[in-house]
């Protein structure tokens, strides 16, 4: 799911580890990338408008002015179209352990990284004013809440690698509990919001878990 910013509050501008901005690109990327947001865009219109189930490809490629195979060659799967942000997250939880400053432990540039999104209303960050529509169409949708989990699969295989990279003297399991960490404060924040509690004091809240999971992950040594 993508969130219409202003060119000033674009939050991937202001994140390390991401895509990279328009300027780096060549035209012809960047015009690919204009592409993919709108195929996105418009798919995720629809399925607000409809759920998630009752839209087809065929659908979003028309409206978006496409071939379905156009669709596919941006999105592999239908699920990719809403849930678009799965390689990103893989590229910053990475990125931030793999491009952390000298002295740095693995943990602390994570944290730091988790807080960034946060206080950025990143879309990956759990908490932004838009969360709730975007969570009821995952929450009613099966296929989304199993590709999500795949997502989450995805980003603690890289994160391992990346770990044991990093010199972590056991990086699976210190990978599983940060992910598992992350996704239960992400999920708590998720069912504030879901339930009608503002997002300012979501998002309070929302810190306060994180840097306690982040403690709790520190004292357990993990990170060498």
């Amino acid at each position: 799911m993508n969130e219409e910013l202003p060119d000033e509050e674009r939050p991937d501008e202001e994140l390390p580890h991401g895509e990279p901005p328009d300027a780096e690109l060549s035209l012809r990327e960047r015009k690919k990338r204009a592409t993919r947001q709108r195929i996105s865009d418009i798919a995720t219109g629809l399925f607000t408008e409809r759920g998630f189930e009752a839209v087809t490809v065929a659908e979003v490629a028309r409206e978006a002015g496409v071939s379905t195979m156009t669709v596919f060659n941006y999105f592999p799967r239908k699920e990719d179209l809403f849930l678009d942000r799965i390689p990103q997250a893989v590229a910053l939880f990475v990125g931030a352990v793999r491009d952390r400053g000298a002295g740095e432990a693995p943990l602390a540039a994570l944290r730091r990284l988790a807080l960034r999104l946060l206080d950025r209303r990143h879309p990956l960050g759990g908490v932004g004013e838009t969360f709730s529509t975007f969570g009821r169409i995952v929450v009613d949708s099966p296929a989304l809440r199993a590709r999500a989990r795949e997502g989450v699969e995805e980003v603690e295989r890289a994160l391992a690698t990346a770990l044991a990279e990093a010199g972590a003297p056991d990086p699976r399991l210190l990978a599983a509990l940060v992910v598992a960490a992350y996704r239960t404060v992400f999920l708590a924040s998720a069912r504030q919001l879901l339930a009608g509690e503002p997002a300012d004091e979501v998002a309070r809240e929302h810190r306060a878990r994180l840097e306690s999971a982040f403690a709790a992950l520190e004292r357990t040594g993990l990170d060498g």
